[in-house]
């Protein structure tokens, strides 16, 4: 088995900026796997956030090639290294090329159903209210907008943006900026707009508040979840989960926390980080059981891979062969 893995760098179109700070590119590890006939790839997002770096995931990633080099197999990456980035470019690129050597979709070796197309929902970046009202009133006519906040004055941003696109369905990203103090203001805030999903509202780790109090409107996890492991923590103070491939270590783990959610009892949302087409072609497949999707990654780049996903309005297609799976 021959490996490449490299750091690419995909510019934006418009600034990305979330409660934690703002990035102009998208920086992805792409892998690929050849068996000398057959090619499979993979693109992961390192995250600063979970103490990933670029240079970090690539010396995870080349610290597999002896054992690739032994046959290692889809199977047993799963023990061979821990969830995150590198484990999930390394994933998906085997999910790509087993497809290929089969001649089957990647749909099918998972035992599922042919893929169709998606809702995502379109991100609005966090900024002053003015600015997030422009932003949402450029993307208005779409009928799913994710909102960013976790700043001072959010009760101001979330009205600002309904006003100014009136019809579509909201959900909020917090991205662990609430803090207890403000938590029933900002969850009042946002059911006075009609928001109906609020993802992370506080940091990892320090969320019991979410279990003493009335929830308006449903609370997903995103960052306290990350695997199977997570679900247990996640009882009477969530409602969904995030499942986001780079978090689980790639499709493999991503199908299995989408079952085992269900039978906790948590709806599934499926997301992603700003990346190009690669990295959401296989979360395509777990968003087919999902209630929210949110793979809008390749319409926040300046220019998408070739073959990219096609994306009408804010509708996503499965992807074809010839990019993954």
């Amino acid at each position: 088995m021959d490996l490449s893995v490299r750091i690419e760098r995909w510019p934006l179109a418009h600034a990305f900026t979330i409660s934690r700070g703002s990035k102009t590119e998208a920086v992805v590890v792409a892998v690929e796997l050849r068996d000398g006939d057959h090619r499979g790839r993979g693109e992961s997002v390192p995250y600063a956030r979970y103490r990933e770096s670029p240079e970090g995931v690539v010396a995870a990633i080349e610290a597999m090639r002896p054992s690739l080099a032994r046959g290692l197999d889809r199977a047993a990456l799963q023990g061979a290294i821990s969830g995150g980035a590198a484990r999930n470019a390394l994933d998906c690129a085997f999910w790509d090329l087993n497809a290929k050597q089969s001649g089957r979709r990647a749909y099918q070796l998972a035992g599922i159903a042919a893929p169709k197309p998606l809702i995502t929902a379109y991100t609005i970046s966090l900024a002053v209210p003015a600015a997030m009202a422009q932003a949402a009133e450029r993307a208005a006519d779409r009928p799913l907008l994710k909102v960013k906040l976790g700043g001072t004055d959010d009760g101001e941003r979330i009205a600002a943006v309904r006003r100014a696109a009136p019809k579509a369905e909201l959900i909020v990203d917090a991205n662990e900026g609430w803090s207890e103090a403000n938590l029933a203001q900002n969850l009042a805030a946002c059911a006075e707009a009609g928001v109906t999903l609020i993802e992370q509202p506080l940091p990892e780790g320090r969320d019991a508040a979410l279990a003493r109090i009335k929830r308006p409107i449903p609370v997903c996890a995103d960052e306290s979840v990350h695997d199977r492991s997570s679900l247990a923590a996640l009882a009477g103070k969530y409602d969904a989960i995030n499942i986001k491939l780079d978090k689980t270590g790639g499709l493999t783990e991503a199908l299995a926390l989408a079952a085992a959610a269900e039978q906790h009892g948590f709806a599934i949302m499926v997301g992603c980080m700003v990346a190009t087409s690669l990295a959401m072609a296989p979360a395509m497949l777990v968003a087919q059981r999902a209630s929210v999707v949110d793979l809008d990654g390749p319409l926040l780049l300046a220019k998408d891979r070739p073959e990219g996903l096609r994306y009408v309005g804010s509708r996503a297609y499965p992807p074809e062969s010839a990019l993954w799976g």
